[in-house]
């Protein structure tokens, strides 16, 4: 048997930028089609607006414009064949605002952003932001602009993306006089179709709307309808903290990253320094069961001592869970106030679960459940779910909580069926790295430590239901008691009165029968 030597051209191994690998796999990034991409341009840059104003503690205030730019006729998308129209979307939010230095590099690079690091966020590797902007210049080939102030001079800067090269191309600079506020606008033009994404982007805003009760969103859609989700809290949540990886969330990859960019000179401070939980006492046993000298310098291990290194490191069971003080939930209060002015049900408990982790990596989840009002039965689930504070709107049934919310019994809390009655359930997930079950990161993994809490927080708010609609029961059942007896009670008064010459109080008959109940449930505007 001879071997073949086949030649390899040097195209088919050209190295490609970032920027050039989400240009040819949109959908990584959420941009399947016009309709999705429509979507996910609003939602990423209302999220960099959100992040921005929460980052400078500042009550958000958001104002997003989409125009329709008016052409002889559509054009449909060469890949899926959707109808497109030609948009312009502004972004304009009050946070810290960029210095015009700043500007290009953050929004002219993929995988330039300051969340590349261990912490709660709602972005990504910097790619959610950007991609909208690129998806926007390879749809129109028109360039964007960013309009922002730090509190002082407004620069406004008109630019595109090198995408081979991965770097910004500064078209035009200018100076618009002066705000004192800090402000931050982004505007580009996208090929989108904006009918069908229509009900997704609401939902999007609604739901943006309850998990951020402290901020305002205005929106002026292409139809001309303004939409205001005004809010009704003044409180700003913590702000997450930065800490260093735990052991137990690390691979073999970030190892070796973090090996070569240390300051340690031993192999036991380096355990000591650059991960969180790790004491000497722990740095030791590790180095012992890796069968290494914790006088080795880091920076010179081989090969097979890192692999020794990560094995040691992965098989260590004494580790203490990793820090939740660094998480930022929302908390009990903001949920409820985000839920009632949204969805006004007539009950709404929320609860915060202890902390826990998951893939070595801290987590805390928020449950709440609302009943009544203007929630009506939709003949489905009524499923809220959010991770750290962005709603998920596609794939719910495959979503760990789903999953959680079917095996419930839910009759023990006085609810026959989820579809079939006026409840909605809501979970939220903190943590610095979410477990997704997929790269469109759309669902939760089923984690068994995950479900357990979701479940242990539904069942808590289910309790509270519970009380609630047993004393809503109780109401009901004195008010008609009420309404019996007074009826009964009435004849045998006017009889006594036409016997003895003197009616008795009938009313004070009644209170002594049921006192405190009647009161509850307003028994005077029932009768």
């Amino acid at each position: 048997m001879t071997g073949k030597v086949t030649s390899i051209s040097r195209e088919e191994l050209e190295e490609i930028s970032p920027a050039d690998f989400f240009y040819r796999n949109k959908a990584l990034a959420g941009f399947d089609n016009p309709v999705k991409a429509t979507y996910t341009i609003i939602r990423e840059l209302v999220e960099n607006a959100l992040d921005a104003c929460e980052e400078a503690r500042r009550l958000p205030e958001v104002l997003i414009v989409l125009e329709r730019i008016e052409e002889k006729g559509a054009s449909p998308d060469v890949e899926s064949e959707v109808p497109t129209e030609l948009y312009s979307l502004s972004v304009k939010d009050n946070g810290t605002g960029l210095s015009p230095e700043e500007i290009p590099r953050a929004f002219g690079q993929v995988l330039v952003s300051s969340k590349y690091k261990l912490i709660q966020s709602r972005g990504t590797f910097g790619l959610g932001g950007t991609m909208a902007l690129l998806y926007g210049q390879i749809t129109t080939n028109m360039p964007f602009e960013i309009a922002s102030s730090t509190g002082g001079r407004i620069h406004k800067i008109t630019m595109k993306i090198d995408i081979q090269g991965n770097k910004p191309i500064v078209l035009e600079e200018q100076v618009l006089g002066a705000s004192i506020e800090p402000f931050m606008e982004v505007k580009l033009h996208f090929r989108g179709n904006y009918p069908r994404a229509k009900s997704k982007i609401m939902d999007y805003l609604k739901q943006t709307a309850m998990i951020t009760p402290y901020a305002n969103i205005e929106f002026r859609d292409p139809d001309g309808s303004l939409y205001l989700f005004e809010r009704n809290a003044r409180e700003l949540p913590p702000l997450p903290k930065e800490s260093l990886p735990h052991p137990k969330g690390i691979d073999l990859e970030l190892l070796q990253r973090i090996l070569k960019s240390t300051k340690a000179r031993r192999l036991v401070s380096f355990l000591q320094t650059e991960f969180q939980k790790v004491g000497r006492k722990t740095a030791l046993e590790i180095i012992k069961k890796a069968d290494l000298d914790p006088k080795l310098n880091p920076k010179k291990l081989n090969p097979e001592q890192i692999s020794a290194l990560f094995r040691a490191m992965t098989g260590y069971d004494k580790f203490l869970p990793p820090d939740p003080t660094i998480l930022s939930p929302l908390g009990e209060k903001l949920l409820m106030a985000g839920i009632k002015k949204e969805l006004n049900p007539e009950f709404v408990w929320a609860v915060k679960r202890p902390p826990s982790s998951v893939w070595g990596h801290p987590f805390l989840v928020e449950t709440a459940i609302a009943y009544g009002g203007e929630i009506t039965p939709t003949g489905k689930v009524q499923l809220y779910r959010f991770a750290n504070r962005i709603p998920l709107l596609y794939d719910a049934s495959s979503d760990v909580s789903y999953l959680v919310a079917k095996r419930i019994n839910w009759d023990v809390y006085g609810i026959k069926s989820l579809e079939e009655e006026p409840i909605a359930l809501f979970v939220h997930v903190v943590s610095t790295k979410i477990p997704f079950k997929t790269v469109g990161k759309e669902f939760i993994a089923n984690e068994p430590v995950l479900a357990k809490e979701i479940e242990l927080g539904w069942r808590e708010c289910g309790r509270r239901l519970k009380s609630y609609l047993s004393g809503k029961n109780r109401v009901k059942r004195a008010i008609s008691r009420y309404i019996a007896f007074k009826r009964y009670y009435e004849v045998i008064a006017s009889s006594l009165e036409e016997l003895t010459g003197k009616r008795p109080d009938v009313e004070e008959l009644l209170k002594k029968l049921t006192p405190a109940t009647v009161e509850e449930g307003g028994v005077k505007d029932e009768v």
